[in-house]
């Protein structure tokens, strides 16, 4: 595929059960970070459907307040703080380093388009070793909304200076892609665990079981 190849950053490239521990300690039971992440993505789609917008960290923030009162925890401003610099420190998914270096050294434009605000992008990409592969940074913030809003790919074409056909979304969220398909965007996913595809919308034109895969059939 020619063009830029825009990269998802939570998941995609990150592994988030790096959080486990932190989530064992506070809660007794490693489970509540994905019950956490999973209330994260559903008040960020909430505020979004309703025309608003709060950056992400008060997202996670407010999402970790929901799961503590569901379980009857009571959580201290060191306890959220743990999870907030926990989330800047996530080491990436073992296929992703040389991935990428891969795609870098063949010549790819390498972009990242995160709901995160751009300053956390930039510590988590910097912590996990991989800030160097990417020519571009993007944020939701510039569009005011939080993906799969439309706009938010709108924005990141206009940004990049591409048109929408010739930029390619790679996330591990059905929901993440459905946004991009819906904008024009070509669009691979990648099979992390635990994450399906959205069958409400057209398949990807590359799915993979890591990034390895994806990077084989981008470059084929």
């Amino acid at each position: 595929m020619t063009g830029p190849l825009v990269f998802d950053v939570n998941e995609t490239l990150l592994d988030l059960r790096a959080l486990d521990p932190v989530f064992e300690r506070l809660f007794g039971d490693a489970d509540a970070r994905g019950d956490w992440f999973r209330q994260v993505l559903l008040s960020a789609m909430t505020v979004t459907l309703t025309g608003r917008y709060e950056d992400f960290s008060t997202v996670g923030a407010a999402a970790l307040t929901m799961v503590a009162e569901r379980r009857g925890v009571s959580l201290s401003s060191s306890d959220r703080q743990q999870v907030a610099d926990g989330m800047r420190r996530l080491p990436p998914h073992p296929d992703v380093p040389a991935a990428l270096a891969r795609l870098h050294d063949e010549g790819c434009r390498l972009v990242a388009l995160t709901n995160s605000p751009g300053g956390v992008m930039r510590e988590q990409l910097t912590n996990a070793g991989i800030r160097r592969y990417f020519s571009d940074l993007l944020s939701v913030e510039d569009a005011r909304a939080l993906k799969p809003a439309r706009v938010v790919y709108e924005t990141a074409a206009r940004r990049l200076d591409t048109a929408p056909g010739e930029l390619t979304m790679i996330a591990a969220h059905g929901w993440d892609l459905a946004g991009a398909m819906t904008a024009g965007w070509r669009t691979a996913f990648i099979a992390r665990p635990g994450q399906v595809l959205e069958p409400l919308f057209p398949r990807p034109e590359i799915v993979g079981a890591d990034l390895t895969e994806v990077a084989n059939a981008l470059l084929a």
